[in-house]
Formats: structure tokens, C-alpha cells, sequence
């Protein structure tokens, strides 16, 4: 079903997609519908690399791009950008647990991350080692956007008129921030944090003299000595509230995100931006990832997932599905979500090249793909795959590749680039969340004659079966036996009970389809003459 530009741009307006929710705000109520000054619109996400990129970070990246697309497709005449900026000028507060070198990386504290020395050997500095990271991350999801370095702009001068502003506005930036502190930090607060010429550190150190007309300020470093010192040439960073508001003021962002963690820091940071002369940009406060037991998720803690766990068991483009649901409610992230979401990703990827325009930008898929989605696989969910190589026992691809290839010949290897990882998934899932949970039962007296007489129903079938065929004969023979499984729901947690090992499962009509019928037989047969399922 083709789209037009006209229908797309009519559907754009209609739908309740929050990216398009969002996109139409910006347009709307920032934008008043015309280009800003500068020329384009900038969209901007944020990174603190005193750590490695995180499943965090990959949800603000995603969600920000899917706004951005959105947000083309209702402006096609405006120019957008994506700033990925790093915060590598900040001060190292304590060595993370899993460097190397900690007691070389211990002496350097409190410097910026840009002057400390990569433990890993392979970078000019902490920060820049991070910042590959951050980059290389972003690359491998192909996301459209320029990386902004904090230090780069400090020491380059691109931040010295926002650092001048901040000097002209210093009072009225203090009387925003230090009802906010405790007593014994607004002895100590200023917007302004020196960096020590003697030892390198960044100071949190109370301001002693100011000079508007010679950009300078004094203050006492670490040795008791009076320094007076320019604000210009990456001499001073910013505290973090009044570094983001100036940012913002600098860089003329038009829309950033922020999690709930951080709605009286945008707050603030909103106000500091209007105090320097710009309005604040379009903003959405997303909610926090919880863990099983419905914990707040905490890199420190390390409960909840890492991306490089999902990653390992399902597709990015899965990932990007559950960061499109719901992003104000809080969502719990651990390993039962993952099959669960792949398969909901699938149903959506098949569903798109049916659909009308309206529906389309309705479909996550859109957003995910930025309105060019693959093409659907027919007839395979991950779910099936799981309980494929469940009952195969598989530990490598081929088992389930023999299966597949016979149940859809045109799906070989190198030719379905998404069905090839969904195997590499489903073998990882199977192997280190499946195998050690399963728990076969023998059946009953009642349950081994509905057995029997289902593989009756089978063989008459014929191995060319299809699967609508086998889930209407087992349907059939629930039904007979009514008695035994008053629900037919009882009749199928027979089944995955008995020839799974497990509580729930697949459709079985399509999975004996995919299985095959003679290998559903032998399992039958070995099901109902007693023998271990566990093993091959």
C-alpha cells in the first residue's frame, strides 16, 4: 500500500504517536512554524563519559531520533541537526570499579576527564577513550548525528560568550541556585569552577572578586594562593545546571530530553537559560527503568539490564521498540521482557505493508526505521525459535536452520539477514535462560490417551501438514476429551508440560509445522514410553 506525500503529511497531523505528539509541539508552539535564526533546528542529547555508554544512553539517543524523524516528516523544508555532546570537561569525583590502573587513574582525581591518562593505553585520554565508545555505539545503531566534545568548545572558544554572559548575570543566577543548596554549600557555591593552573584539578571554590569588564574572576586555589583568572579559553567550566542552561543559550538548542531524575535540574537550568537571554528548549521528562522487583535500575547497584545483555539475546531493533513504549511510564527492564518484546517487533513489521498512512506512522516500526522498515519474515517468531531449539536441544544455529529451511525454503541463511540473527538469539536465549528452567513432567493416564489419539490425528494427516491443518485436529481432540481439560487452555499447558518442559509455549500448530510432523510423533512416542525429554 503506497504512501503519498499529501497522506503522510495529512497522517502526520493526525496521529497520537507521542514522537509526532512531540515534533508537532516543537513546530508549533517553539518554532511558531518557521525555521529559527541560526538556520536549522537542533535537537541535542547528553553524555557524561565518566563511564561507558549505557542502556540509558541508547534510550535518549533513539527516542530524540525518532522525535527528529517525525519532526522531518511534518517540516520537510526545515534543516535539522543531532548534537551527541560529551561532558568531558567535567571533574573525575571517584575511580570507577571496573578500570584498570585504578591507583594511577586515583591520582589524577578531580581533574577534567580529557587531562587524565587512558587506562586503557589505547587513547590520549580518559575522556577521549570514552568518547570512542560513546561514538562507536552510536555508529553500530547508525544514528544520524555530530558528536560535541565540552572541551572542544571550552578550549576552543565557542563557549566564551556564554561564559561572559554568565559573569554579566552572576547575581541573578546565585539567587536562583542558593535557595536550592544546603547551608554549608552556598558558603562555597559558584557558577564558575576554576581550574587549577598549578595542579590541574577542577575547584569548587567560592568566587572572591568578579570583573565584568575584563572577563576575570578571583578566587583562592588549593595552595591558599589569590588567582584571578579569565572565564574565556577553558580556564573555568560551568556547574553542570548553569554548563547545561549556557549550553543551551550557546548552541541555541531547540529540544532535549531529560529523565525524572532530572525535572528540578531542568527546571533550573531553564531558568539560568532565560536570565542569559534565550528561552529554554522543547523538552519531554521520560521515566526511569526499573528492575524485576520494581527497583529503580542503578549502574552501581548493577541490577536491571546493560544493552550489551540485550543485545545478546535479541535484535536493536527490539531494544528500540520497548524505548518507544510508553516513555513517561516507568517500565520494568530484565531478561522475561526480551522474547516478549522481539515477538511484539515482529508482529508490527508484518502488519506495516498493509496498513494505510495513518496507520503506518501509528506503527512503532516507523519510528524505529525511520519510515523504511524491512520486510516482514513470514510465518517465524522468536518465540517459535525459542521452543525450536528448546526441543532440539540446540547449541548451534544449524539445528534450527535445518528446520526452518525445510519449513520455508525461500528463508535460507544470507537471505534473511533478521531471521539469521534471530537464531544466533534464540540458540543464546535457549542455552542460558531455557535449558536450566526446564522441567518435564510424565502424563497422566487421561493426558497419554489424548496424546495418542492426537498423534493418530497427525499421522492421517501427513507430513505436509500445515499448520492451521494441526491446530484445528488438536483443537478437535481437546474438545473429545472434555473432561480432561474442562478449558482447552489445560489441554495446551499439557502439551508444553509434557513435550516442552515447560508452563507456556508456541502456538503448537505452527510449531509442529516448523518441527515437523514425523519429529512430533517421535516425541510423542518417546513422551508416552516413559523416556527423559531432557536429552537429545
Amino acid at each position: 500500500m503506497p504512501d503519498d506525500a499529501h497522506s503522510l503529511a495529512e497522517a502526520a497531523r493526525a496521529t497520537n504517536a507521542w514522537p509526532f505528539v512531540e515534533a508537532r509541539a516543537l513546530l508549533d508552539q517553539r518554532l511558531k512554524g518557521r525555521a529559527p535564526d541560526k538556520g536549522y533546528v537542533l535537537f541535542e542529547t547528553g553524555y557524561g563519559p565518566s563511564g561507558l555508554p549505557h542502556i540509558g544512553t541508547f534510550g535518549e539517543v533513539v527516542r530524540t531520533n525518532m522525535v527528529r524523524h517525525a519532526f522531518e516528516l511534518l517540516a520537510p523544508g526545515m534543516p535539522s541537526r543531532l548534537f551527541a555532546f560529551s561532558d568531558d570537561r567535567d571533574g573525575l569525583r571517584k575511580v570507577p570499579d571496573n578500570l584498570p590502573e585504578r591507583e594511577m587513574i586515583a591520582r589524577h582525581l578531580g581533574k577534567p576527564l580529557t587531562d587524565i591518562p587512558d587506562p586503557f593505553g589505547t587513547h590520549a585520554s580518559f575522556g577521549a577513550h570514552n568518547n570512542a565508545m560513546l561514538r562507536g555505539f552510536l555508529d553500530s545503531f547508525g544514528f544520524d548525528y555530530e558528536f560535541v566534545s565540552a572541551t572542544d568548545c571550552y578550549k576552543s572558544g565557542r563557549f566564551d560568550a556564554g561564559c561572559l554572559a554568565v559573569l554579566r548575570h552572576y547575581d541573578a543566577i546565585m539567587e536562583v541556585m542558593l535557595p536550592t543548596l544546603g547551608e554549608e554549600r552556598q558558603q562555597t557555591y559558584s557558577p564558575f569552577l576554576p581550574i587549577s593552573p598549578r595542579t590541574g584539578r577542577v575547584l569548587q571554590v567560592p568566587i572572591l572578586e568578579r570583573d565584568v569588564t575584563s572577563g576575570t574572576i578571583v578566587y583562592r586555589d588549593e595552595d591558599g594562593t589569590e588567582t584571578r583568572t579569565e572565564v574565556t579559553g577553558g580556564r573555568v567550566k560551568l556547574q553542570w545546571k548553569a554548563d547545561w542552561a549556557m549550553r543551551w543559550y550557546v548552541l541555541g538548542v531547540d529540544y532535549e530530553m531529560a529523565g525524572k531524575d532530572l525535572i528540578s535540574s531542568y527546571e533550573l537550568a531553564a531558568r539560568i537559560c532565560r536570565i542569559l537571554g534565550a528561552e529554554p528548549p522543547q523538552n519531554l521528562i521520560y521515566e526511569l527503568f526499573l528492575d524485576e522487583v520494581g527497583q529503580k535500575i542503578s549502574k552501581s547497584k548493577g541490577n536491571g539490564l546493560s544493552i550489551e545483555d540485550w543485545l545478546r539475546y535479541a535484535p536493536r531493533e527490539s531494544l528500540a521498540l520497548f524505548m518507544y513504549h510508553r516513555p513517561k511510564s516507568a517500565k520494568r527492564l530484565y531478561f522475561d521482557v526480551i522474547p516478549r518484546t522481539v515477538d511484539e517487533y515482529l508482529i508490527f513489521l508484518d502488519k506495516y505493508p498493509q496498513e494505510d498512512a495513518r496507520r503506518r506512522l501509528d506503527n512503532p516500526v516507523w519510528h524505529i526505521h525511520a519510515g523504511k522498515p524491512p520486510p516482514p519474515i513470514e510465518g517465524v517468531s522468536f518465540s517459535l525459535l525459542l521452543n525450536l531449539a528448546s526441543v532440539c536441544h540446540a547449541e548451534d544455529r544449524g539445528v534450527l536452520w535445518q528446520f526452518i529451511t525445510r519449513y520455508r525454503p525461500h528463508l535460507a541463511p544470507g537471505q534473511a539477514p533478521l531471521l539469521e540473527r534471530l537464531v544466533d538469539h534464540a540458540v543464546a536465549y535457549y542455552r542460558d535462560f531455557v535449558r536450566p528452567t526446564k522441567r518435564y513432567r510424565p502424563p497422566s493416564a487421561a493426558e497419554a490417551e489424548a496424546l495418542g489419539e492426537f498423534a493418530d490425528s497427525l499421522r492421517a494427516l501427513g507430513a505436509g501438514a500445515e499448520a492451521e491443518t494441526i491446530q484445528t485436529a488438536l483443537y478437535d481432540v481437546g474438545k473429545r476429551h472434555a473432561a480432561t481439560f474442562p478449558e482447552l487452555k489445560s489441554w495446551f499447558q499439557t502439551l508444553y508440560e509434557v513435550l516442552l518442559g515447560q508452563e507456556q509455549g508456541p502456538r503448537m500448530g505452527s510449531f509442529i509445522a516448523l518441527y515437523g510432523v514425523q519429529e512430533t510423533l517421535a516425541l510423542i512416542g518417546r513422551a508416552l514410553a516413559g523416556e527423559d525429554l531432557s536429552k537429545a
